[in-house]
């Protein structure tokens, strides 16, 4: 048995028809050449080979008597590939906006709790031949970081796939006793961890208070409340989504143009087609809009699947017209908030007490979504913005290579826009999820994205060449792996 941290268990609370709360992403995949066999019936079987590597794909939840506390993880019996890895085919003509138009509906599905959280799901029938590969796994097995770890497992680094040695599942069934001795012991064992936490977050806050105006300042600058906007609504079920590759080369010269980071251009490219949307949709607010950021809490090299992130905020400098000094803006307060989790890294907590928990969360997160208290209360932020290192070069699955990764992640009353990024093989892939009744065009976000970055392009190349940069960067070529391509629901 593995017990789930108090922030895994956050994301099992929190779900509710509105709100699901899984993760997932969207490849397109190269057909290979000549090939005859059944691409499905060969994942089934890449799948079963690795599944003992895969702890995600084999635990389901044992629940608490009563649900007192939180549930723990169980090896399953067996995972029934047929029901797990499953077929869909487009109709004709098979065009990339009916694929999103298909992935956004899927996305809006809960996963079977009685179940291990994941499906995939291999979309067949477009009309370039290619196929593609939608996979969502739960929240409270993985974050984002573990979900590239995941797919290093599933995936090679050549078309022929590496030895795998199978092994069959221990399937685990616990008893009452021994669920109840398991939940005293984890909550008894958190409440300790908590306890000796206690000392070093007093001494961090109060180095803070002592660091003149700087540390006080810099907490009120990070938590300050967003302005209102549409985004800003209790959500309903219905998905919208869009994807947006660009080239990671070219981003990385306007970032080192503007002595940025990749992550502050891509909240630049957020913030200004932002600008754009709400421009066309109300009107851009006075104050500038609030993204929420997560940051990983991982140490180097550990791989564990369960989730180790918190949340920072960044102000998005949307009240400031030029682009240049908007990145400017946002690189500034960017640094600002990643000064201060670092400093308050250690003090953070990923795992806390469950006792209760289960009945209170969920009862307030129905709760909150049945009163649509998000549309009363000032917005902490305005939308969810992450950026997730991906693989370098090209991966494979079952012999097929990936050509795209486009990452797509959670949305939940007030905050009703997340855009996840991750690079991949030369690429910086978008992915683009909104709840229908607070974005409902995220073909145009994504149109708008990539006008900002457009914005920003100039910079980053010679005088000589930026007519030619422009015209290039304005261009969408046939490959969705090289330039830009936007694509979203109809």
């Amino acid at each position: 048995m593995k017990p789930l941290s108090g922030l895994d268990s956050l994301f099992l609370y929190l779900e509710t028809a509105a709100t699901p709360m899984h993760v997932g992403a969207l490849h397109l995949l190269e057909a290979a050449p000549g090939e005859r066999d059944d691409f499905v019936a060969r994942v089934r079987s890449h799948i079963a080979d690795r599944l003992h590597r895969l702890p995600p794909f084999t635990r389901r939840l044992a629940p608490m008597p009563l649900g007192f506390a939180n549930p723990v993880w169980v090896e399953a019996d067996e995972v029934d590939l047929e029901y797990h890895v499953r077929r869909i085919r487009l109709p004709t003509p098979g065009t990339h906006a009916q694929l999103e138009a298909a992935v956004a509906r899927l996305h809006a599905q809960r996963l079977d709790r009685s179940r291990p959280l994941w499906l995939m799901h291999v979309i067949e029938g477009l009309e370039s031949g290619q196929r593609a590969v939608y996979t969502k796994v739960h929240h409270a097995a993985v974050d984002g970081a573990a979900g590239v770890a995941l797919a290093q497992v599933l995936l090679d680094a050549h078309p022929t796939p590496r030895a795998a040695a199978p092994r069959a599942l221990r399937g685990e069934h616990p008893g009452r006793a021994a669920l109840i001795g398991t939940a005293l012991r984890t909550s008894a064992a958190q409440t300790v961890r908590l306890v000796r936490h206690l000392p070093e977050a007093v001494r961090v806050l109060a180095q803070l208070a002592r660091s003149g105006g700087g540390g006080v300042a810099a907490l009120r600058r990070n938590f300050s409340f967003g302005p209102r906007t549409p985004l800003n609504v209790a959500i309903e079920g219905a998905r919208s989504l869009a994807t947006l590759s660009l080239p990671l080369d070219a981003v990385k010269r306007v970032a080192a143009a503007n002595e940025a980071k990749v992550n502050d251009v891509v909240l630049a490219i957020v913030s200004g087609a932002l600008r754009r949307y709400l421009e066309a949709h109300g009107g851009i607010p006075a104050e500038p809009l609030v993204a929420a950021v997560p940051v990983s809490l991982r140490e180097a090299g550990n791989t564990e699947a369960t989730t180790l992130a918190t949340m920072t905020l960044a102000r998005l400098a949307t009240d400031v017209a030029d682009p240049h000094e908007r990145l400017a803006a946002i690189r500034a307060a960017a640094g600002a908030a990643k000064s201060l989790t670092r400093k308050l890294h250690a003090i953070i907590p990923t795992d806390f007490p469950s006792l209760g928990l289960p009945w209170l969360l969920s009862a307030a997160a129905a709760l909150y979504g049945k009163t649509r208290l998000a549309e009363r209360i000032p917005p902490i932020a305005n939308l969810v913005v992450s950026n997730v290192p991906g693989p370098a070069a090209p991966l494979y699955l079952a012999g097929a290579r990936l050509l795209s990764d486009w990452p797509l992640s959670i949305v939940e009353h007030g905050l009703g826009l997340n855009v996840t990024v991750q690079s991949y093989a030369g690429s910086l892939d978008f992915g683009v999820v909104a709840a229908r009744n607070a974005l409902p065009d995220t073909r145009q976000f994504a149109e708008d994205m990539h006008a900002a970055f457009v914005e920003l392009l100039p910079a980053a190349v010679p005088a000589r060449a930026r007519t030619g940069a422009r015209r290039a960067s304005t261009s969408r070529p046939r490959a969705p792996r090289r330039g830009t391509r936007t694509l979203s629901q109809d």
